[in-house]
């Protein structure tokens, strides 16, 4: 068989790091995918790997030896139907990742609704400096290693773990190609909804991968009574908690915020050692993330000081409340926040962070939940922390965005021109925007940057 892969859906997250994987096992990798945007194209272009726009049938001619299929694939594209009547071999990303990188390491998968990319992400940089040379495949851009995935020089491969469909012909949550010996889980919510009809769906496929945790592993888990459905359904690993000192029900790891935007953080293993963290991330939510990789990286022998001094080098997540500029005064932020409670976090952690100056968020419902209006009656309470909530209305949402936020300061804005013109309208020196959304959102991000640029100008 040809040592050639084509990748569809390519500059997806997970797959784009996929690629990078493929080609530094020595695979000829090329891919295609639709509306290609940075950071993942970057990265892609950046590393020679050559990219076809749109989904035709002639990118399959000459046929490679294996399609790897995104789950952004579906029947009826002239791609499926070429590789399917052609007889080309193909599979989904997951399967590949388990047969092809995943044998015979000690994996470390991080899951949950929110927070998977930034545990993940403080994880392998915690296992670095503690020399342990990890593999790792992250759903972002970790700063301290400037891309999303490497193969690594040792045992241990930290992996993104997620629950959203493996592809189109496998309906089996990705998370369950992985066979983690550690296993977090952050929180769980209901999300997906375009997949699953309800919470308990979701709860189904957590606990297939509470199945395939052996009994010498360990799963480390956050609050919440999903958390609590899915571990009462068998559990044959051992478990410890991730909570806020505050927290009556916890009696594993803790945490405790020492400063207002959570940037000074006292942890508590459960042994009873302690140590203090000072750090570039601010949030509570950041703040259990840490917890959580701090407990993992100790299963695998990594001690709490060890953890502590990494964390305090952690850059953070290119898309992760990154700061692209601050024009004119106006400080101008990149969050991949897409649903609610991930809105609210970071929100609740810029508003402690800076008390004066106003605080704007541009936020964009992209996700499929959030079209599909699963979570609507959350929205106006999510976005309460800002000054301005500016909400994008796309043309083919189907429910009334605009009839939901109508407190003071939130409106719902049909073009990204509107956004713009409202943000400049309001933006003064001092001020914070925050840009929140999952995909490229019409390249609000530059556009606004180079509109504030040119009003210091003038």
């Amino acid at each position: 068989m040809s040592d050639h892969i084509h990748i569809l859906g390519i500059c997806g997250t997970f797959m784009g790091g996929l690629a990078l994987l493929a080609r530094e096992c020595g695979f000829s990798v090329t891919g295609s995918d639709r509306n290609i945007y940075p950071p993942m194209s970057t990265q892609l272009l950046s590393s020679d790997i050559p990219l076809v726009d749109g989904y035709d049938a002639d990118q399959l001619s000459p046929a490679p030896g294996c399609v790897v299929v995104g789950n952004a694939l579906s029947r009826g594209q002239p791609v499926v139907e070429a590789m399917l009547n052609g007889g080309i071999p193909y599979t989904s990303g997951p399967e590949w990742l388990g047969r092809h990188i995943l044998q015979d390491q000690w994996v470390l998968a991080v899951s949950g609704t929110h927070g998977k990319t930034s545990t993940a992400s403080m994880l392998a940089w915690i296992l670095e400096q503690a020399g342990l040379q990890p593999g790792f495949l992250i759903g972002g851009i970790p700063s301290n290693f400037g891309l999303s995935a490497r193969l690594g020089g040792g045992a241990y491969f930290v992996v993104e773990a997620d629950e959203y469909d493996s592809a189109f012909f496998d309906k089996r949550s990705k998370f369950v190609h992985y066979r983690p010996k550690t296993a977090v889980i952050n929180n769980l919510e209901y999300d997906h909804a375009d997949i699953f009809p309800d919470l308990a769906a979701i709860e189904t496929q957590f606990h297939h991968l509470v199945r395939c945790i052996p009994g010498d592993g360990l799963i480390v888990r956050g609050g919440g009574e999903a958390i609590d459905r899915v571990l009462e359904k068998g559990c044959w690993t051992p478990v410890e908690t991730v909570a806020g000192a505050d927290d009556e029900q916890c009696a594993g790891w803790t945490w405790r915020a020492l400063s207002s935007a959570a940037d000074a953080l006292h942890i508590t293993a459960p042994d009873g050692a302690e140590a203090e963290l000072q750090w570039e991330l601010i949030g509570s939510h950041n703040a259990a993330n840490a917890t959580a990789a701090i407990a993992a990286a100790h299963h695998v022998g990594v001690s709490l000081d060890i953890s502590v001094k990494a964390l305090a080098s952690f850059k953070g997540v290119k898309r992760r409340l990154e700061l692209l500029g601050k024009p004119a005064g106006v400080a101008v932020y990149d969050d991949f926040a897409h649903h609610p409670t991930a809105i609210e976090g970071t929100l609740n952690a810029l508003r402690a962070q800076f008390e004066a100056g106003k605080l704007i968020a541009i936020i964009e419902p992209r996700s499929n939940t959030m079209r599909l209006g699963e979570h609507k009656g959350a929205l106006a309470k999510c976005a309460e922390a800002a000054n301005y909530a500016l909400w994008f209305t796309p043309p083919d949402l189907k429910w009334d965005l605009g009839s939901i936020v109508t407190a003071d300061g939130q409106e719902a804005l049909n073009t990204t021109d509107a956004l713009i013109e409202r943000a400049l309208a309001v933006a003064t020196p001092g001020d914070s925007i925050v840009i929140m959304s999952n995909g490229g959102f019409d390249g609000l991000h530059g556009r606004l940057l180079a509109a504030l640029e040119e009003r210091a100008q003038s």
